[in-house]
């Protein structure tokens, strides 16, 4: 069961204008369940996004890159689940650019306005000619209301769909962000085995939005773990369709930049987040912050050996308060001249270690008693000056290993 996280209500989630979707069944990997969708975007829109690091990266990372580099405009962006094409080689490549000339010949635009997005299962080929045979159905389903729809269309291993809505005032006008996520294994930031796609109706100048979906994506998705396994399709898609009628933002340092950036930034942190609490097998949402490093670069170094290190998540799984586990993953961070002597630990208000040793009013039952809660915040204080940084991860559970050893089956 995922972590306090419910499936999304569609009528909460803003259509945005400009921009149409439409999901229907393939059968790309299994019948009778939603596993094609299709964002189509009007004329005048613009998109940027980021993808995995990953050097073992998916046919379909390699075309939307390609695309995206060409310079034409975006008009569609079709996604298939069930299928990653990912270990496919120069087939893998050939089936991706297929799926994008398919669609363009009915939206009638350029293979290089498509980008083409899969995820699930690895190193199998695309049936692309499936995909090709629902685009019509997909195309007949559009909608601008589509969002949920959508959610529930990307999923592979998630249970629950992931959407996020808001709606702000920017220079007196109504201007909304929607954006839908899948994700719930093989994540580990740069960036996670997840798709993102944000959407906004803001008048924003073009050249802003990869700048934007950068910083968007440094502050959400890749600021989560699950395994720390980097996957080889992540993307997250920033598409603003500048149909607001907001006088066009110029500087995402203007007081209208920083308006925008936030309701945006909410959206991406409420998605990430959500991959988290959807972990698989996940019964625990844990926060880890540290606090007090010289720079944010160790902070998160920090965060991440406490996030990724097995002991750690399973002794959250267990509710042990085996804390020492901690430490010894701040230890071996990779901090050099990092001093013990300088360290406190905190489980929420608990005071746990106190100048690298254990704090002499800490109480073991005091520490069982947050570690039993649903929602747990690791506070490590490095003494070593003022960056912070923070970090989402869950436990590991029985049924993390249940999910992978039968996802092929």
């Amino acid at each position: 069961m995922p972590v306090d996280l419910k499936p999304p209500v569609a009528e909460d989630l803003h259509p945005i204008a400009g921009l149409r979707i439409g999901v229907t069944e393939a059968g790309v990997r299994k019948a009778q369940r939603k596993d094609l969708t299709v964002f189509l975007l009007e004329e005048g829109a613009s998109v940027a996004g980021v993808f995995t690091q990953n050097r073992f990266c998916a046919a379909p990372v390699q075309v939307c890159r390609e695309h995206l580099a060409s310079g034409h405009p975006v008009r569609a962006m079709v996604v298939n689940t069930g299928n990653a094409n990912a270990g496919t080689g120069a087939d893998g490549l050939v089936r991706a650019r297929a799926t994008c000339i398919a669609l363009a010949r009915l939206l009638e635009v350029s293979p290089e306005q498509v980008l083409p997005f899969s995820t699930g299962v690895i190193m199998e080929p695309l049936p692309n000619d499936r995909i090709a045979a629902a685009l019509p159905a997909a195309l007949a389903d559009a909608q601008p209301a589509h969002w949920a729809r959508a959610a529930e269309g990307i999923m592979t291993t998630d249970t629950v769909p992931k959407a996020s809505s808001v709606r702000t005032t920017i220079g007196g006008v109504p201007v909304h962000a929607t954006g839908i996520s899948k994700g719930a294994g093989m994540i580990r930031p740069n960036m996670a085995t997840m798709l993102g796609f944000l959407a906004t109706d803001a008048c924003i100048a073009p050249e802003l939005l990869q700048p934007l979906v950068r910083e968007l994506a440094d502050a959400s998705f890749n600021r989560i773990t699950i395994d720390g396994d980097t996957s080889t399709n992540d993307s997250f898609v920033l598409v603003a369709t500048h149909k607001a009628g907001n006088a066009s933002i110029t500087s995402l340092d203007s007081p209208e930049g920083q308006a925008l950036k936030a309701a945006l930034m909410q959206v991406a942190q409420t998605l990430a987040q959500a991959i988290v609490r959807d972990g698989e097998g996940a019964t625990k949402f844990i926060t880890v912050r540290v606090e007090g490093g010289r720079t944010e670069a160790e902070c998160r170094q920090v965060a991440y050996a406490i996030a990724h290190s097995p002991l750690v998540k399973t002794a959250f799984y267990a509710s042990d308060p085996n804390l020492g586990r901690i430490l010894a993953a701040v230890g071996y961070a990779g901090i050099d001249d990092l001093d013990q002597g300088t360290i406190d630990l905190f489980l929420d208000d608990v005071h746990v270690a106190v100048n690298g040793g254990r704090n002499p009013a800490y109480r073991e039952e005091d520490g069982q008693r947050v570690m039993k809660q649903s929602e747990i915040t690791v506070r490590v204080a490095l003494g070593r000056g003022s960056a912070v940084q923070t970090v989402w991860t869950c436990d590991f559970s029985h049924d993390y290993v249940t999910i992978n050893a039968d996802y092929r089956s």
